[in-house]
């Protein structure tokens, strides 16, 4: 029996959070605006047959189809909210599982850091996929676990203050964020990231 690691709903992706999920998306590419629903299990291979069972319910698109080590991973997303939400049902009904006895998610670490030094920006980019810190901006970092919350905690960041999306990864051991912008924005974005991962949708 599969263990669901998490399940996220989120109502509506915002445009950088959409646009970094487009350079790893190896499936349909979401768009701005569009609900999606994340799904993580053990073991990975999972994944599979919860592909099979959200795509031939309801009328969804899948971006990430990923099996990995240890987790499955699984992004479905339409216009339509309640087509989501009718796949992500039938997931459940699937798995005989209770989204509310997916794990509470865990904040392993959380830092902002004011008037980033130029040679640490130029390290912190170099290994990016989003947009640049730029020296004396401030940077807010998360670590959460299970790993998929990241993309949750980017997303009502960015709906939250006017900052930039320069990294997240929600796949693997522990997910991971970056973003970067003037310091009341950042500290805005990061209670807002941190208010996600606490009380999820």
């Amino acid at each position: 029996m599969a263990e669901l690691r998490s399940f996220i709903f989120i109502d509506q992706l915002q445009p950088q959070t959409m646009c970094y999920l487009g350079t790893f998306v190896r499936g349909s590419l979401p768009r701005t605006n569009m609900s999606a629903q994340i799904i993580e299990v053990a073991p990975g291979l999972d994944i599979e047959p919860l592909t099979d069972v959200a795509l031939k319910y309801a009328d969804v698109q899948a971006g990430i189809l990923v099996v990995e080590r240890q987790f499955g991973y699984l992004e479905i997303h339409s216009r339509s909210t309640d087509a989501v939400r009718s796949a992500a049902d039938a997931i459940l009904d699937a798995l005989g599982a209770d989204p509310a006895a997916v794990p509470t998610p865990t904040i392993l670490a959380d830092k902002t850091i004011t008037s980033v030094d130029p040679r640490h920006a130029f390290l912190i980019n170099r290994n990016k996929s989003g947009s640049m810190v730029l020296p004396g901006e401030s940077l807010f970092t998360l670590e959460v676990t299970p790993a998929s919350y990241a993309i949750l905690a980017t997303n009502q960041a960015e709906k939250a203050a006017d900052i930039k999306v320069v990294d997240y990864r929600m796949m693997g051991a522990t997910g991971r964020v970056y973003l970067s912008g003037s310091e009341s924005d950042v500290r805005m974005a990061a209670e807002a990231a941190r208010e996600a991962v606490r009380v999820r949708p």
